[in-house]
């Protein structure tokens, strides 16, 4: 089979609204040249779109016509690489789809500890930001948290009181286990993370790891986050105001 014929029914095998790489295609070393002009044949032809360099998805129909994939398909392929996760959306982005915000960014923030992720999809531009750990698919979203404790006082639009119940709520249902990875991580944060952190398991009646946060914490130190004790009981027994 030829080249152009190999990749056209691979792609037809592929499910839409799906990002995918020339790696994906199955074609040699050898071909790419070849398989580079007829990807180039199927994007003018609308069976593929281009999301930027390297990296195309199979457009979906609809009745309302054509639908691009959503916004994290089309990270996907800078959040992987050899199939293991090494990034996560973070920032604004991230607080939107939590719901801690109703703010749409123009910029997304893509974290990662061994790649910077700097590109464009559509009009959107993604920019890199450095994780405090490794990321993994086991840890990202414990990641994902502490990113928004980290944030909280920065976040637009955000009501803290109900910021806080939310990321309280999400916290009280992790198993121990991501408890104990939560506590962790949050070591590497900023203080007023791990004084945030240790307010809201104290407040939700869980001593995991209590004492080793407040260690890491210099007791004179005292963390303006716009946060009441009516907003958060145990704030002031971790120096948060």
């Amino acid at each position: 089979m030829k080249i152009a014929g190999k990749i056209e029914s691979k792609i037809n095998r592929m499910q839409d609204g799906i990002t995918f790489k020339y790696q994906q295609l199955g074609i040699e070393h050898s071909e790419y040249s070849a398989g580079a002009k007829a990807v180039e044949r199927l994007i003018k032809k609308g069976v593929i779109r281009r999301v930027s360099t390297g990296i195309f998805y199979k457009p979906r129909q609809s009745a309302f016509g054509e639908l691009r994939p959503k916004e994290e398909e089309l990270l996907k392929p800078y959040l992987f690489e050899g199939g293991k996760r090494i990034a996560y959306v973070t920032g604004v982005s991230l607080y939107n789809r939590m719901g801690l915000t109703t703010q749409v960014p123009k910029t997304i923030k893509v974290a990662s500890k061994i790649k910077r992720v700097t590109t464009k999809i559509g009009k959107t531009e993604v920019k890199p930001v450095k994780s405090y750990v490794d990321v993994t698919d086991a840890n990202y979203y414990l990641l994902e948290i502490l990113d928004a404790l980290k944030d909280l006082k920065a976040i637009p639009d955000i009501d803290k009181k109900s910021a806080i119940t939310l990321l309280k709520n999400k916290i009280i249902k992790l198993s121990d286990n991501d408890l104990s990875k939560m506590v962790r991580y949050a070591l590497k944060y900023p203080p007023r993370v791990k004084a945030l952190l240790g307010a809201i398991l104290e407040y939700s009646n869980n001593r995991n790891r209590l004492a080793e946060l407040k260690a890491s914490l210099n007791p004179l130190s005292t963390y303006n986050l716009g946060i009441t004790e009516g907003i958060l009981p145990t704030a002031p027994k971790w120096n948060i105001e």
